[in-house]
């Protein structure tokens, strides 16, 4: 098993960071959900509530208050973009589709691997390039 080492975050990224644990937690129960054969249209609708609860929320401060300190050619930015993009294009596929189990879990990983690439990636270039003010920013918006 692959071990990180904990990193040190701003407190700009803390609320971002809880985020993510939730949503870590929510992959969790979709995987446990699969496994136990749970009717793929109860995972479908835990996911869409999960989305229009919180995940889309999230995805939208995170679009305005941190993909927006970069400039619109930066690889991290097009990256995270990119990524919202497909989840939210899957949230579509769900829409219409609950009870494809394989849609559910190609949602499952790639929700885990945007916050990831988040957490390990895409926050620590940003604590490195940014300014305290504009860290400070985030905070004040993130309260």
């Amino acid at each position: 098993m692959e071990t990180h080492k904990p990193i040190k975050r701003s407190k700009a990224f803390v609320q971002f960071s809880k985020d993510h644990h939730f949503g870590l937690l929510h992959i969790w129960q979709i995987r446990q959900d699969i496994n136990k054969n749970t009717a793929a249209a109860t995972i479908g609708k835990y996911i869409l509530d999960f989305f229009e609860k919180d995940l889309a929320k999230h995805f939208k401060e995170e679009e305005e208050l941190i993909f927006s300190k970069l400039p619109a050619e930066d690889p991290l930015r097009k990256q995270a973009e990119a990524e919202h993009a497909q989840l939210y294009l899957l949230i579509d596929s769900i829409k219409n589709n609950r009870i494809d189990k394989q849609l559910l879990q190609h949602f499952a990983n790639l929700l885990e691997a945007h916050i990831r690439f988040e957490e390990r990636t895409l926050f620590n270039h940003l604590q490195e390039i940014l300014k305290p003010a504009e860290l400070e920013e985030i905070l004040l918006h993130t309260k």
